[in-house]
């Protein structure tokens, strides 16, 4: 006989901001808080996600999209939110780069476009010629990340499709009763961390140990994270000398 359980795997979908919050604190010591200590958590969690996207750690928010090319037009463009502008892309805002691309033709057969960097795309001598786009720059702004398609769009692509795949910043924490763009794996690692981001405002002398612990957790969520692949063991042959 099975044992008795929850038969639920939503404790990360339920953990709530002030959950967080609360675990963080009784990591140092600390219960029973309110007021600016509450605020001043959850600001410290937002700049901690903003760390997680400098490590490029939040992979788990790649998304695909596709736009559609339009003739001499070669810039197009995705914002932070619906306040910034309206992207090109429907319903794509808060991409913080673009990853790989595809120009996809009329019958849905896709050619891969080459991401170049900013001395490439400058280095090309008529970047108003139009044609078939081979390539792209990506440029990522406060407000916005564009990308500019090489060649232009001609005639002959109009109507067909830029299809990619892009990354986005992790959700802002929000109200207190909010869970967090977080999944499962990463929670130890996100109660850890606040936990670090807190001891240096609150409790200085437990910093180093929150920090060893804060980054063993995320060392271990990370190596979860990875992709597994299949292994293939070959045997080695030995050849005795004559």
């Amino acid at each position: 006989m099975g044992n008795t359980t929850s038969e639920t795997t939503t404790f990360d979908k339920t953990f709530s901001i002030d959950e967080i919050i609360e675990e963080s604190y009784e990591r140092l010591g600390l219960q029973g808080v309110s007021g600016n200590q509450l605020r001043s958590a959850r600001r410290s969690l937002n700049i901690m996600f903003q760390e997680w996207g400098n490590r490029g750690l939040h992979y788990w928010e790649v998304a695909n999209n596709s736009f559609t090319l339009v003739q001499g037009k070669a810039v197009y463009t995705m914002f932070r939110s619906t306040g910034d502008g309206t992207s090109d892309a429907t319903a794509v805002y808060g991409a913080s780069d673009i990853l790989e691309a595809n120009y996809r033709n009329a019958s849905s057969v896709d050619s891969p476009l080459t991401k170049i960097n900013r001395s490439t795309y400058q280095g090309l001598a008529n970047k108003t010629s139009q044609g078939t786009p081979s390539q792209y720059f990506v440029q990522r702004f406060i407000d916005r990340v564009t990308m500019t398609l090489y060649q232009t769009p001609g005639s002959g692509v109009v109507g067909h499709f830029i299809n990619y795949y892009y990354v986005k910043r992790i959700d802002d924490v929000g109200a207190y009763t909010n869970a967090t763009d977080v999944p499962y794996r990463f929670v130890p690692c996100m109660a850890s961390g606040l936990a670090f981001y807190l001891s240096q405002k609150f409790k200085p002398e437990l910093t180093q140990n929150m920090k060893m612990l804060y980054e063993d957790e995320l060392a271990r969520a990370l190596a979860e994270d990875g992709s597994s692949s299949s292994t293939i063991i070959t045997p080695k042959t030995y050849y005795p000398s004559a």
